[in-house]
């Protein structure tokens, strides 16, 4: 290349870096991504020991590429050219047949596994009443046929199976209840939940692992609320041509539930069914509001029992079910309920504890240690 080319070149590349550096400067910075569904970076505050310890540099990185001009087009492209090199993988998701988005499981780090089965198991020998154990699988699991061939992907079945051995209370084989309709819509193509019919499968499971009756399906007469769903995958993937989900609802609402949501630290007329979130990215919040700390549920059956579940999002679509079965239905999440748990199933008069857990998040969340305490 002759010195009049190189120049060219030179040229054309720091035009580019000066207009996209305008366009950042006169653009303003967007606080919350609704595709992503999370908060963008914000500019660091500068300071001469940030500086020289790399934190700021760290920091400035991640706020340029969360507020780089035209972000999500950009990501639609990168997605797009691997998809047209012959590559369904992009940002760790896999676009396979149906639109299905796949995340591969790896198996996480064992210490943290040790930490959490140590706090079930603490739980389980201080509660004084029954307390069930069950890790859902997902789709990487359930759906892993759908995966490319050789696919690196760890078995969740026997991941789950390893923790079940050290459990030293009643686990519950979610797995092998999911795996029976695995051709059905039990999850969500574009999300990490499962569907709500996958949700009632995991309901049927915990009945029959507490000997209850559970309510047929056929009994329900589901609805679908959208057919607009896209999911946490969905944005994460950058496959954004693909098709969105349907969210469909089994359980009415009635005058006969009482909703108590704790979601600011105080008790508050909580809701089954938040239809506001319809109107927004972050569909799955229809149920209860989204994540929130503490929920307490009186079902107006009073002649059943009192049951905690100690949970994930998942269980959001679970726990209406449980309404025929029970008078009250207590939820926690770990993430934002500091307090004791082995208090508040004393003081509540709580009757059994379910620990429901997607493998994904039993596996990482750093706060489960606390229902031991």
């Amino acid at each position: 290349m002759n010195k009049k080319s190189c120049f060219a070149v030179s040229a054309v590349f720091l035009v580019f870096l000066a207009f996209f550096f305008i366009v950042n400067l006169l653009t303003p910075d967007v606080e919350f991504s609704e595709r992503e569904n999370r908060y963008l970076e914000t500019l660091p505050k500068f300071s001469f020991s940030a500086l020289f310890s790399g934190e700021y540099i760290a920091d400035f990185e991640k706020y340029s590429t969360d507020q780089f001009p035209w972000r999500d087009a950009w990501i639609t492209l990168k997605a797009a050219t691997e998809l047209a090199t012959g590559k369904k993988e992009n940002n760790g998701v896999i676009l396979c047949e149906n639109d299905t988005l796949i995340e591969p499981f790896q198996k996480p780090d064992s210490e943290e596994m040790e930490k959490n089965i140590t706090a079930v198991n603490t739980l389980a020998e201080n509660a004084g009443v029954p307390v069930y154990f069950a890790l859902i699988p997902g789709k990487a699991q359930i759906w892993s046929n759908l995966l490319p061939a050789n696919t690196p992907n760890d078995s969740q079945a026997d991941f789950i199976d390893e923790i079940y051995r050290k459990i030293q209370t009643q686990t519950i084989n979610m797995n092998a209840a999911l795996a029976q309709h695995a051709e059905e819509y039990i999850y969500y193509r574009t999300d990490h939940h499962w569907t709500t019919l996958g949700a009632y499968y995991g309901y049927v499971a915990l009945c029959d692992a507490m000997e209850l009756d559970a309510t047929p399906l056929s009994n329900f007469l589901p609805e679908t609320v959208t057919d607009e769903f896209y999911g946490t995958t969905y944005s994460s993937s950058g496959f954004s041509w693909i098709s969105p989900d349907q969210i469909d609802l089994y359980v009415k609402e009635s005058d006969a539930f009482t909703i108590t949501n704790y979601l600011d630290g105080t008790p508050s007329k909580g809701v089954l069914y938040d239809w506001s979130y319809l109107d927004k990215k972050d569909k799955y919040s229809l149920f209860f509001g989204g994540n929130t700390p503490w929920i307490q549920i009186q079902t107006g059956n009073t002649e059943g029992e009192k049951i905690l579940l100690l949970r994930d999002s998942y269980a959001d679509s679970l726990a209406p079910f449980l309404f025929s079965n029970f008078s009250e239905v207590h939820m926690i999440d770990l993430r934002y309920y500091k307090a004791s748990i082995l208090s508040y199933i004393a003081e509540q008069e709580i009757d059994r504890v379910v620990v429901l857990y997607s493998v994904d998040n039993f596996a990482t969340d750093s706060n489960i240690f606390l229902m031991g305490r």
